[in-house]
């Protein structure tokens, strides 16, 4: 079968092997992008200026958002995601939250991570799934 998603293609090295063995942050890193684009293309509207979709969006993606958004999914995940989640809250990280108190930030980590680690080992299903249990449950 012929991969349709140009993103898959950009690096097809890596093994699940070598996916399970990166470290919580680099799953957080490509998750962070994974999880915005989903965002920004849920949002997105030809009636809305840039400028509201941006506003919009941060409500999505900013450290406070996802702290909550990662409890309220706990319900709905498994035990490995659980695992990825927990091991992304709990990875020391040398960056300093910005907008967000410490225990938001590791949250918001361990939410990244997941997204990253479902999106690399090429789950979209279960990212569709978890992403529309979110815009279900947004208050």
């Amino acid at each position: 079968m012929i991969e349709k998603n140009i993103f898959r293609k950009t690096n097809t090295s890596l093994t699940r092997e070598d996916i399970k063995m990166m470290s919580p942050l680099q799953l957080a890193y490509v998750g962070d992008a994974c999880y915005e684009l989903m965002v920004r293309t849920f949002l997105l509207d030809k009636n809305l200026s840039v400028n509201i979709l941006h506003k919009k969006t941060t409500g999505y993606v900013k450290a406070k958002s996802q702290s909550l958004i990662v409890h309220k999914l706990e319900e709905i995940l498994n035990e490995q995601e659980k695992d990825i989640v927990r091991k992304g809250r709990n990875t020391k990280s040398n960056s300093n939250p910005k907008n967000a108190n410490l225990i938001e930030y590791k949250y918001a980590t361990g939410f990244e991570a997941l997204f990253g680690y479902l999106y690399l080992t090429n789950q979209d299903e279960r990212l569709a799934e978890i992403f529309n249990f979110i815009i279900q449950n947004e208050d």
